[in-house]
């Protein structure tokens, strides 16, 4: 049980911070103000990170829906 909450945390933190750096949780005026102030490369940095954790957590999230499952079945 221990692990399955390892991952669901590491799940949590990752499409957390993915949403962080992407600006999912800022109005349009802010994202459009971000989008002008910053360069491409830091743009591009930012949707790697972004996509990253994004990956990371999902994965994560998954593998403790594995966990379940498997933990239910036996």
């Amino acid at each position: 049980m221990q692990i399955m909450n390892l991952f669901i945390l590491v799940g949590i933190i990752g499409v957390g911070l993915s949403g962080i750096v992407s600006g999912v949780f800022v109005s349009g005026d802010q994202q459009r103000a971000n989008f002008h102030s910053e360069t491409k490369e830091h743009r591009m940095s930012n949707i790697k990170f972004s996509l990253w954790t994004g990956v990371i957590g999902l994965i994560s999230f998954l593998i403790a829906g594995i966990i379940y499952t498997v933990q239910k079945i036996i």
